[in-house]
């Protein structure tokens, strides 16, 4: 996989940490931003990649809003690199 794209997914939710974020949507940001890392380290098989990949997709998925702008803008970035990313594996 694409390991500028890995990091960049790593990157849109770390900001989101550092944001004003609603606190249930924090709790699934962490967890996404906790995989993404594991995952930009790319030391995993391909396959196992893509298993976290789409934990991290289903994390997302349950993040409607979370009350700041900026930190909308950066989860919609991650969903369009995780997205990118599962057509691609």
């Amino acid at each position: 996989m694409d390991d500028d794209r890995l990091q960049d997914l790593y990157d849109h939710l770390a900001a989101t940490g550092e944001r004003p974020v609603e606190r249930t949507a924090s709790r699934w940001l962490g967890e996404a931003e906790a995989i993404a890392g594991d995952v930009a380290d790319g030391s995993m098989a391909p396959e196992v990649q893509r298993e976290r990949l789409e934990k991290v997709d289903h994390l997302l998925g349950n993040v409607e809003a979370t009350g700041d702008e900026v930190a909308d803008d950066h989860v919609e970035e991650a969903r369009a690199i995780v997205e990118a990313l599962l057509d691609e594996a």
